[in-house]
């Protein structure tokens, strides 16, 4: 497979993980890490820009369309919702560190666009997240080659 190939790969794979829809980008990620042929630096750019990007869409769709969270098609159910609100309201801004989490990482960043948190707050703060978590998956890859 050629680096762009790999490259656009593993960025799907992040932003398709960082909303709803299942994902795997930590496997993805460490497939290519197993394979020693990629820079670690970029793939874990990558997958982070990608998952970045994917968590941006899920606070626009909670800033924008919280109106419609009735509809079948909006990313999180009322039940992820309100459990997200709540970690939400009782931790406030800082649970967004948790928004690399499986299955409580995307309802707060959906939560934080319906809570109007400031883009620009919930970018500092999600990244922060999301790049140590790809930091620390690799990590581990590589200390297990």
């Amino acid at each position: 497979m050629i680096e762009i190939e790999v490259f656009i790969t593993l960025f799907i794979s992040s932003f398709i993980s960082s909303t709803i829809l299942p994902g795997h980008s930590e496997i993805t990620l460490t497939t290519f890490i197993f394979l020693n042929k990629y820079n670690i630096i970029n793939l874990i750019f990558i997958a982070s820009l990608g998952n970045i990007l994917g968590s941006i869409l899920n606070w626009y769709l909670g800033f924008h369309f919280v109106k419609f969270k009735e509809k079948k098609w909006f990313p999180i159910n009322k039940r992820q919702l309100e459990k997200a609100s709540l970690w939400f309201l009782n931790y406030g801004k800082w649970s967004l560190f948790l928004s690399w989490m499986p299955f409580v990482g995307d309802p707060l960043t959906v939560v934080a666009g319906v809570l109007r948190v400031p883009l620009i707050t919930f970018l500092i703060i999600v990244s922060i997240s999301k790049i140590l978590r790809y930091v620390i998956v690799s990590l581990i890859a590589l200390n297990l080659i």
